[in-house]
């Protein structure tokens, strides 16, 4: 029945004996309750072996002498004799759990005695000499000296203890690092030693409490999180699971050099077998529909400090529903559902235009919002009734009145639009069905209208707390919330959760709820400093800022759902087929997301060295026939797969050829150079067509899409050009018309194109990516991303081109949002990857070791390494079937991939 839970806030709980609690000693009703003496820092507490007993609690502030029969001092009221026990005589004593009941504490007031009886007298004078020092500090006045001397007798009870190696798995676990911490729990710390050998994480409890050793396999470690605790860099929360909420231990350290190296140490370990996941990865990844809506808010609300074992920063979630009167709830309708633009103390206009009067006449600094939307005191709100002993801690053994329960959803949600001062969002949704239901049988008080607060009614759609549980979560992942909820994050979590744009968006909170709002180190006095951390855990915390612009909006996909989603979708039109009917583009699909989940079983089939330098481009004809390459040894090569042959090779100059295209019909091949021009070759004819003469340094790519030529060159410039072909013209020749000039600060490396032919990506050479609107020729976008070598957009079953792939010799693949700009992604590949395909998920790359590499860009990690080139992998072209790879390499050689499945 014992639990830290019966401790006051900041109390430890020291040490437990075996004892016999003596009522009415010496007299006809002489009665005597075996159970457990624990010294608490602020108390003493006895825990009968009789559940129908209640638990006594003694605060230490209340008592008027203890005693024990081996201190001789007469004159000393605490140390007179007692016959062979401990008395405490106290005015104000707690009975808890009477009948093993969870209910408020009853107060017994008056002086009263009480009676210990140790089972090992021997250890009397230690157990009284420790409550004489923990008496002398409760009797403190200022609350910041009884925590300094608690402290202080804490710490040397540390020192004088250290790991019990005798608790290692095994005999052969090697030791890295033992030092001093506390566990902890909602409202309570629980001080002892932490161990970390090569195999596991230990956490020794000073009382032994609640087992004498908490041991988790590093082998089992998913996630590891270092934590604000109190303010200071001193937390470390440790999870075996990839989604959850709870945790497996929470660590608070006495200094951060000490938190950071178990960080290391676990992070060392397990960075072999996982990948650290960031704000941004888990972006991407909501974004393209791997995590759901709440998965993605569990990972934020962790990367942001929030954390189940806090009460202060516990997980915040967003009130999604609006309608709680509707005998239907109607998800289709945006009027069902919140306004996630706005915080809750927005939402009402008449009460924000009072709170703005307000903040226009206060003083600095100013805040809107006297109450946070996520405190101890909201969160237990929500949890009373699964969690009625952390109330009862937080309360001084109280519950709250009965009318200021959570009595309705009807009423809360009320109650956060028009209250005065209640802003709260939601707290504790993973344990939604059972915060609804009074399962305890508690009693929880009755209302004004002689009501008993029993379980929370709930609003006419739902039929009971399962229909409630299931609907909540269909609107928490419905199309409304999916297109809505970047606006909510960058409330909470984003760039309006600070500056002038909190204060834009109606924002603002008591600046000591913000990270780094005070300095505790610079405190010096301790009585303030308690004081203040006090009130600041109180009040609530605002979450660590975890984007500082806009955040992007997630993919909704539009048409059916798929397994796995590739840069093809785009193809997929509505179809009049009927639902039982696959169109081809269907069937194109799943063949194209069939290859790409197998695309690490691609095998070399054949390689040929056509080329007497590093091969720069490589287009192949419709049928897949011919393959022309371009090299930097000036030449255009045809090679015939059916013969396997070079049947032409063509020299335009004596200078490098940097890529080629084939013109739709396969009538043309289109080369760019390094002498600035750009010449056309007559597949039929066999001889140069023409030659493009636009550029002043050399042309590093080409595109072409729709009848336009793109051209990217060394002189800053990417030249947009309409093109007629030469078949068309009574003179052969082609006709040129320049659409546009996008001028750049430094040479350009490298240009691509989406499939809708309405962006173009450009990089340069000092790893600016530019991206341009192609109907207007403006810029949209630019975004530092070190050296380009190759840029791919990538699309999620819909038309717009939100993600844009890069790399360069930064070694990294980077993910970026063409929306906002964002880098959402970071890769690091160990390596220069000079060319690769992507299809959103998986990135195909050839390296500058001649490797192909297979990546999982979500995942963050190489899933296969195949061994191709002897030299970097310069180009690389894929079917449309995504099944088949040719690879042209530093080596001179073609290479040709087929699929195995």
């Amino acid at each position: 029945r014992f639990s830290l839970l019966l401790l006051n806030l900041e109390e430890y709980y020291f040490e437990q004996h075996t004892a016999n609690h003596i009522i009415n000693k010496g007299c006809k009703d002489e009665r005597k309750f075996r159970g457990s003496l624990k010294i608490c820092s602020k108390s003493i507490i006895f825990e009968p072996d009789d559940n129908i007993q209640p638990i006594i609690k003694i605060p230490l502030r209340d008592c008027v002498s203890i005693k024990a029969p081996e201190d001789n001092e007469a004159s000393n009221p605490f140390t007179r004799d007692t016959s062979g026990g401990i008395s405490v005589v106290c005015n104000q004593v707690f009975l808890i759990k009477e009948r093993n009941i969870i209910a408020p504490y009853k107060t017994v007031r008056g002086r009263t005695e009480h009676l210990f009886q140790l089972d090992v007298a021997g250890k009397l004078g230690d157990v009284v000499q420790t409550l004489h020092q923990l008496y002398r500090a409760s009797c403190l006045d200022k609350m910041g000296d009884q925590a300094a001397m608690i402290t202080a007798i804490l710490q040397s009870r540390l020192a004088r203890t250290s790991f019990d190696k005798n608790r290692f798995q095994s005999i052969s676990e090697t030791l890295h690092m033992e030092c001093k911490a506390e566990m902890v729990t909602p409202l309570v710390t629980n001080p002892g030693h932490v161990c970390v050998t090569d195999a596991n994480l230990y956490f020794q409890p000073l009382n032994g409490y609640p087992k004498p050793v908490v041991q988790i396999t590093l082998q089992n470690v998913r996630r590891i999180y270092k934590r604000r605790h109190g303010l200071m860099p001193v937390g470390l929360e440790v999870f075996c699971t990839e989604n959850d909420l709870c945790s497996d231990i929470y660590l608070k350290f006495y200094n951060c050099q000490d938190r950071d190296e178990l960080y290391f140490l676990i992070a060392t370990y397990i960075e072999n077998h996982i990948t650290e996941h960031t704000a941004e990865s888990y972006m991407l990844q909501w974004q393209r529909g791997h995590i759901s809506n709440y998965q993605y808010l569990l990972h934020l609300n962790n990367l942001a400090d929030r954390s189940c074992n806090d009460l202060s920063q516990y997980p915040v979630f967003p009130w999604i529903i609006a309608d709680y009167s509707s005998s239907v709830l109607d998800l289709t309708k945006p009027e069902t559902f919140r306004d996630l633009s706005k915080p809750i103390g927005a939402l009402n206009k008449e009460r924000l235009d009072r709170l703005l009067a307000r903040y226009q006449e206060m003083p600095e600094p100013k805040f809107m919002y006297g109450s946070h939307y996520s405190s101890p005191g909201y969160v237990l709100f929500y949890l009373v009734r699964v969690a009625p002993e952390y109330m009862l801690c937080l309360q001084n053994g109280k519950f709250d009145h009965a009318d200021r329960m959570f009595n309705s959803l009807a009423e809360t949600w009320k109650n956060c639009l028009d209250g005065a001062t209640d802003f709260k969002e939601v707290n504790g949704w993973k344990m939604i069905r059972v915060l609804l239901v009074n399962t305890l049988k508690l009693d929880l008080g009755k209302r004004q209208g002689g009501k008993m607060v029993e379980d929370v009614e709930l609003p006419p759609w739902a039929s009971g707390p399962d229909d409630f549980l299931q609907k909540s979560q269909e609107a928490l992942e419905s199309q409304y919330v999916s297109e809505h909820l970047h606006e909510w994050i960058d409330i909470i979590f984003g760039y309006k959760q600070k500056g002038s744009e909190a204060v834009s968006a109606h924002n603002v909170f008591h600046p000591l709820t913000y990270e780094g709002g005070v300095d505790l180190n610079s405190i010096m006095d301790p009585n303030e400093k308690v004081a203040l951390l006090t009130q600041i855990l109180e009040f609530g915390q605002t979450p660590k800022q975890l984007f500082t612009i806009p955040h992007p909006r997630r993919i909704v996909p539009k048409l059916k759902s798929l397994s796995r989603t590739s840069s093809h979708s785009v193809s997929i039109a509505e179809s009049p087929v009927s639902p039982n009917e696959e169109s081809f583009e269907d069937l194109t699909e799943e063949s194209i997301t069939l290859a790409w989940n197998n695309i690490a079983k691609l095998k070399s089939d054949e390689r040929y060295k056509i080329h007497k330098e590093a091969i720069t481009g490589i287009a192949v004809t419709c049928n897949g026939s011919s393959v022309f390459t371009t090299s930097q040894d000036s030449t255009l090569k045809m090679f015939s797969k059916e013969s396997k042959t070079i049947q032409r090779s063509v020299s335009f100059s004596n200078m490098a050829l940097s890529s080629c295209l084939i013109l739709p019909g396969d009538t043309t091949v289109i080369s760019s150079s390094w002498d600035n021009h750009i010449y056309f070759y007559s597949i039929a004819f066999g001889r140069q067509q023409d030659v493009l003469m636009g550029h002043d340094d050399a042309v590093s790519k080409i595109c072409w899409r729709d009848g336009r030529l793109y051209s990217a060159s060394w002189d800053s410039t990417v030249k947009v050009w309409h093109c007629v072909p030469g078949e068309t013209l009574s003179n052969k020749k082609h006709h040129f018309e320049l659409l546009a000039e996008l001028e750049h600060d430094v040479s350009v490396n490298t240009i691509d194109l989406n499939a809708a032919n309405t962006m173009l990506a450009s990089g340069t050479k000092e790893g600016t990516i530019s991206v341009w609107d192609v109907p207007t020729a403006t810029n949209c976008m630019s975004k530092h991303a070190f050296l380009l070598l190759f840029i791919l957009f990538a699309f999620f079953c819909c038309t717009d081109s939100r993600h844009l792939l890069s790399t360069g010799e930064d070694c990294c693949f980077k993910v970026i949002d063409v929306q906002t700009g964002m880098l959402i992604s970071s890769v690091t590949a160990g390596e220069p990857q000079r060319c690769f395909k992507w299809d959103g998920n998986t990135i195909l790359s050839g390296s500058q070791s001649g490797e192909l590499m297979i990546w999982d860009i979500l995942g963050g990690k190489v899933i296969e390494r195949i061994k191709g080139h002897t030299g970097a992998v310069m180009s690389m072209w894929m079917n449309e079937q995504c099944n088949s790879v040719i690879t042209g390499g530093e080596d001179k050689q073609i290479m040709f991939w087929k699929l195995q499945y």
